[in-house]
C-alpha cells in the first residue's frame, strides 16, 4: 500500500518493497524494506533527478524529517529524495532483541546477523530502484557508515549510480579495524584532552563522578548497572559539533546537594546509552571491516582498549571513548544482552562475504566528492584519503570546519555538488 501526504515544505509517498533475507537464495525468506520518498510539493508530478540517502550506523534508519533543512534543503530543489530504511532498522523488517532472543543458539542467530551487512543493503538499494524507479540512475548521498555503502555499491552496481557524494564515511582498503581503532583511541584521548581544555572545571567532576560510579552500587532507571565504562562510553558525543557542550551541561548537573547523582541525570545516561532504537548499531559495529578472508576480529576495540592503561575506569582525568564495541556492553546494557551470544560467535567469523571489488574500484567513472573532516574523531582522515587515492574519478574536500556531523550544516552537500559539477556533472 502506497501513502501520500505533506509536510512542511515538502511531499511524502511511503511504500514497502519486498526482497529477500539472503540474497545467495533469492527464493527463500523475504523481509520487507521501507521507502519514504521526499519531494517538492510543487514538482512532484515532474520527472526529477533521484538521489537516495545512505543514512549513518551501522543500524541506522533514514532521518524522520519535520520540514526541510540542513542536506534536505540543499537536494529538494534538485531531486526526488529516497530514502530507504536499511534493513533491520526503522520500519524496514525491524531487528531488535525479542527477534534475537527467538533464534535457538547463538550461532543460528549469528548467522542472521550476517545477512545486515553492506552488501545485502546495497542489493536491497537496488531492489527499490528497478521496481520502483524503473531501473532510473540515481545519486547517492552518503553519511559516515554511508561511505561504506558507496563503496560497496560502486563495486557491485556502479552502472546504477549517477554521482556520489559522501560525508565523513570513507573506510581504509583494505579494511581493518586494528588499524581503525589504534588511530580512533589516539584521537578519542586528544578529544577528551579538548573537552577539559574547554571545561576545566569538568575535570574534577566527572572525576567524582567515575569515583562515585566505582563503588558499584548505582543503577539507571531500567535497572542495569551505571559503570565507570558505560560513563566513558558518552565521549561518542565529542564528535559531534555541539557534543562538548552537552557533555558538559550534562556532568555538570549530575550531582543533587549531599553528593547523590540525580534522576535527571541518570536518566539522561540512560537515554544516550541505552542503544534501545537502534540495537544493530553496537551489534555490527566490527562487522563492518569484514571483507572476505581478513577475519576473525575477536573484539577489536576491547583488544587495542587493553593495550591503552590511560583509558583504565580507574585512571583519572578520566578518558572518554566513541564508537567503540566492547564485549561488557552486551551484559550491562538490558537491551543488548539478547545478542550475547550472538555476539561471541561473530567475533570469531574468519570468512566474511566480499564487500569491496579493488580492480572495479581503481577504474571507476562515476563521479564522487568526498567530505574528508579532518579532525574527524570516528573515521580516520588519514585513512580516507589513503582509500580515495585508490579509486578512479575521485574528489576530496578536506577540511577542519565541521566535525562527523557537517552534513546537517546546510552547506557541505552544495559545496559537494559543485565539485562534481565543475568537472563535467553527474552522469544520466
Amino acid at each position: 500500500m502506497t501513502v501520500e501526504y505533506p509536510i512542511p515544505g515538502a511531499w511524502i509517498r511511503e511504500f514497502t518493497v519486498p526482497v529477500p533475507l539472503d540474497w545467495s537464495d533469492p527464493s527463500g525468506a523475504s523481509i520487507e524494506v521501507f521507502v519514504r520518498e521526499l519531494v517538492d510539493p510543487d514538482r512532484r508530478r515532474e520527472d526529477l533527478p533521484l538521489l537516495t540517502y545512505l543514512q549513518g550506523g551501522p543500524g541506522g534508519a533514514n532521518p524522520r524529517p519535520t520540514g526541510v533543512d540542513g542536506w534536505l534543503a540543499e537536494a529538494l530543489p534538485h531531486y526526488r529524495v529516497v530514502l530507504v530504511d536499511q534493513r533491520g532498522t526503522g520500519r524496514s523488517t525491524p531487528v531488535d532483541g525479542t527477534v534475537v532472543a527467538g533464534f535457538p543458539s547463538g550461532a543460528a542467530a549469528a548467522d542472521y546477523l550476517l545477512k545486515f551487512r553492506a552488501d545485502s543493503i546495497v542489493r536491497d538499494l537496488e531492489e527499490v530502484r528497478r521496481t520502483a524507479y524503473r531501473g532510473k540512475k540515481w545519486a547517492t548521498l552518503a553519511q559516515s557508515f554511508g561511505g561504506w555503502l558507496t563503496l560497496t555499491y560502486l563495486s557491485i552496481a556502479p552502472e546504477a549510480l549517477a554521482a556520489c557524494y559522501v560525508c565523513g564515511g570513507i573506510p581504509g582498503l583494505p579494511p581493518s579495524p586494528d588499524e581503525v581503532y589504534r588511530r580512533t583511541f589516539t584521537r578519542a584521548a586528544e578529544k577528551t584532552a579538548d573537552f577539559y581544555r574547554r571545561y576545566p572545571q569538568d575535570v574534577e567532576t566527572v572525576s567524582a563522578i567515575a569515583d562515585r560510579l566505582a563503588d558499584g552500587d548505582v543503577l539507571l532507571p531500567d535497572g542495569s548497572p551505571l559503570s565507570v565504562r558505560r560513563f566513558q562510553s558518552l565521549g561518542g558525543d565529542l564528535g559531534f559539533g555541539p557534543g562538548h557542550l552537552r557533555l558538559h551541561w550534562l556532568v555538570s548537573e549530575a550531582f543533587a546537594p549531599g553528593g547523590r547523582l540525580t534522576d535527571d541525570f541518570l536518566e539522561s545516561v540512560l537515554v544516550r546509552s541505552s542503544t534501545a532504537g537502534n540495537p544493530l548499531f553496537w551489534t555490527l559495529q566490527e562487522t563492518i571491516y569484514g571483507d572476505g578472508a581478513n577475519g576473525p576480529f575477536r573484539w577489536a576495540a576491547q583488544r587495542e582498549r587493553d593495550r591503552r592503561p590511560e583509558f583504565s575506569p580507574s585512571r583519572r582525568p578520566l578518558l572518554f571513548t566513541t564508537e567503540m564495541a566492547f564485549p561488557w556492553m552486551f551484559q550491562e546494557i538490558t537491551t543488548l544482552r539478547p545478542f550475547a551470544a550472538a555476539m561471541e560467535e561473530l567475533a570469531a567469523v574468519e570468512k566474511w562475504t566480499p564487500l569491496y571489488d579493488p580492480e572495479r574500484l581503481a577504474a571507476n567513472e562515476v563521479p564522487l566528492a568526498a567530505a574528508v573532516y579532518f579532525d574527524d574523531v570516528f573515521v580516520d582522515s588519514g585513512l580516507q584519503r589513503d582509500t580515495l587515492a585508490k579509486v578512479g574519478a575521485t574528489q576530496a574536500w578536506v577540511t577542519n570546519e565541521f566535525e562527523h556531523d557537517g552534513i546537517g550544516s546546510g552547506r557541505v552537500f552544495t559545496r559537494l555538488r559543485e565539485m562534481v559539477r565543475d568537472r563535467g556533472g553527474e552522469q544520466r
